[in-house]
C-alpha cells in the first residue's frame, strides 16, 4: 500500500469509527440545533485558535450550510496574525472570556465550540464562561488526546480541567495523541494530521442531521448557495437582511 493510500485508509476508518460511535451524541446535538432555528435564533460556533479555526469557517457562508451560523472567529488567535503567537495566545489564562464577552450570547443560546485537543487555557474559558451565562455548550472534541495529556502540560488550563468534562454534550472527533498518524520509514515524527476531517465530518454530519429534523417538522431552514452557480446570488441575497445585524462577520 501507498503512503497516501494508507492515509486515505486512516481517514476513511476515523470517519466510519465517529459515525457508528458518535450517531446518537450527533442527533441529540441536531436536536439541540433544530430547536433553535426553528426560533429563528443563531447558533454560534468558535473555537480557541491555530487549526480549529478551520472548523469555525468550515461551517460559516458555506455552500449547503446553514444560514443560522455566527461564527466566532478571534482576530488574535489566528494563524495568519503569527503561528507562534496563536499558540501563546491559545494557552493564555483569561483569554476566551474576553472572546465570549466580546460577543452576543445570551441565556439559552447553543455554543458549538471546536478544538480536538481539547485542554487549551483559551478553550476552557469560552467554555466556562459561556456555561455562566446559561449557554449550552456542545464541544467537538478528542476524549482520549485530552485524558492522555499530562497534566502539567504548558496548555493547560490552570484548573488543569478537559473541555469535555465541563460542558453539556460532546461530539468525540477520537484525534490520537499527536494528531499526525503516517509513519514514513527513517523519519521520527509522524506526518499528516487528521482532525480537520474529522472535525468536518462532524460539522457537516450535524448540519445533515438538523435540515432533516426540521424538514420533519415542515421548516425549510435558509441554506447557503454557492456563488459560483448560476441562481446562487440571487438565492443567497433573499436572505441576507433576516441575519446581516446578527451575524458580525456576514
Amino acid at each position: 500500500m501507498s503512503l497516501s493510500k494508507d492515509y486515505l485508509h486512516q481517514i476513511t476508518q476515523h470517519l466510519n469509527c465517529i459515525h457508528d460511535s458518535e450517531y446518537q451524541n450527533i442527533l441529540e446535538a441536531a436536536k439541540l440545533i433544530a430547536s433553535q432555528i426553528a426560533q429563528d435564533k443563531v447558533i454560534h460556533v468558535a473555537a480557541s485558535g491555530g487549526h480549529s479555526n478551520l472548523a469555525t469557517q468550515e461551517i460559516f457562508f458555506r455552500a449547503g450550510g446553514l444560514m443560522h451560523i455566527n461564527p466566532i472567529i478571534d482576530e488574535g488567535t489566528l494563524l495568519t496574525n503569527g503561528a507562534l503567537r496563536s499558540m501563546a495566545i491559545e494557552r493564555l489564562a483569561d483569554y476566551g472570556k474576553i472572546v465570549v464577552q466580546n460577543n452576543p450570547m445570551q441565556c439559552g443560546d447553543v455554543l458549538l465550540l471546536i478544538n480536538a485537543y481539547g485542554i487549551n487555557a483559551a478553550v476552557l474559558d469560552i467554555a466556562l464562561e459561556a456555561k455562566k451565562k446559561g449557554v449550552t455548550v456542545i464541544a467537538i472534541t478528542s476524549i482520549e488526546h485530552a485524558q492522555q495529556t499530562s497534566a502539567e502540560h504548558p496548555a493547560r488550563h490552570p484548573s488543569k480541567q478537559n473541555l469535555c468534562d465541563v460542558v453539556d454534550l460532546v461530539l468525540d472527533c477520537k484525534v490520537q495523541v499527536g494528531d499526525a498518524v503516517v509513519q514514513i520509514e527513517g523519519i521520527t515524527q509522524k506526518v499528516a494530521a487528521i482532525s480537520t476531517f474529522a472535525n468536518s465530518f462532524i460539522l457537516n454530519a450535524l448540519v445533515i442531521k438538523t435540515v432533516n429534523l426540521l424538514a420533519q417538522q415542515g421548516i425549510e431552514p435558509p441554506i447557503w448557495k454557492s456563488g459560483n452557480v448560476i441562481g446562487g446570488d440571487e438565492w443567497n441575497q433573499q436572505f441576507i437582511a433576516r441575519f446581516k445585524d446578527r451575524i458580525r462577520l456576514l
